[in-house]
């Protein structure tokens, strides 16, 4: 079993910044893909970005050039740099690892942007 551990949400004023954290623990195997993806209410989740163990990157035309992607293998860590927020990134932001085995989910963390 895999576990998702995000931190780094909150309530923030537009034009603010966020860094969100996903660290994966447990019985992993050769991480693939580490990625984030959102939910608003009453939307359907979407793919915010994601980068491959080759750090190749994709990402919603949402969020390009404002939002970063990063990890780091050695931590089995992923990091999410969110800068010019709107209300509009509003929204349940999950991590989301696929490796070898399997895709797995964290549990989800709050981001308002809000003033």
């Amino acid at each position: 079993q895999v576990q998702l551990v995000e931190s780094g949400g909150g309530l923030v004023q537009p034009g603010g910044s966020l860094r969100l954290s996903c660290v994966a623990s447990g019985n992993i195997f050769s991480i693939n893909v580490m990625g984030w993806y959102r939910q608003a209410p009453g939307k359907q989740r979407e793919l915010v970005a994601l980068i491959t163990n080759s750090d190749s990157t994709n990402w919603a035309d949402s969020v390009k050039g404002r939002f970063t992607i990063s990890r780091n293998n050695a931590k089995n860590t992923v990091y999410l740099q969110m800068r010019s927020l709107k209300p509009e990134d509003t929204a349940v932001y999950y991590c989301n690892v696929q490796d070898g085995r399997g895709i797995y989910w964290g549990q989800g963390t709050q981001v308002t942007v809000s003033s």
